[in-house]
């Protein structure tokens, strides 16, 4: 079933649409969580709270042409915040840091729409990046895997992907100055 169809479902209050995110999406929902969390039930009940968030967020949301976007989103915050709770922030604070020379700090009223905004340069700049040092960056800073997760994945040294992560980091900081932020 297409994305198109399941918000429909939604839009129409009608259940069916949980049950075609789990079959559709299920196991990537659990892998974003367990990525972060650690563990399955976490994981599992990080799913399970994502589709009944997206219950109660479609309407007014429709993603259409972004429904996995939206659910994966969901599902991060909600392993995050679990996290928080089992008293695990050293993980996210720690991808923090490496992050914090790079991105600007939100300091003013206007601050989400800037993050929207930056959100959308930090996209730009990715799609600059060949398929590898995108998926990269995405697995350490949007999965929170871990440099030897990512290298085990890839097939590659630590230190490569240690790296890589860092000129990254320094390109994406050169991008974002050019683009206009102050860091």
């Amino acid at each position: 079933m297409q994305d198109e169809k399941i918000v429909e479902l939604f839009l129409q209050r009608d259940e069916a649409a949980i049950h075609a995110c789990q079959e559709l999406y299920g196991s990537r929902l659990r892998s974003v969580a367990y990525g972060i969390l650690q563990n399955r039930q976490d994981a599992e009940e990080c799913e399970n709270d994502t589709y009944l968030d997206a219950w109660k967020s479609i309407p007014p949301h429709e993603p259409r042409n972004y429904l996995f976007a939206f659910l994966a989103r969901i599902t991060r915050c909600k392993a995050i915040n679990l996290c928080r709770r089992h008293g695990q922030e050293n993980r996210i604070a720690m991808l923090s840091d490496e992050m914090a020379s790079c991105i600007p700090s939100c300091t003013d009223a206007n601050s989400h729409l800037d993050a929207v905004q930056l959100g959308g340069a930090i996209s730009a700049f990715l799609h600059l990046q060949n398929e590898e040092k995108r998926n990269i960056f995405l697995r350490r800073y949007w999965y929170l895997d871990s440099i030897s997760q990512i290298a085990q994945h890839y097939g590659i040294r630590e230190g490569k992907v240690k790296m890589t992560l860092f000129r990254l980091r320094n390109s994406l900081r050169e991008y974002l100055k050019k683009e206009g932020y102050s860091l």
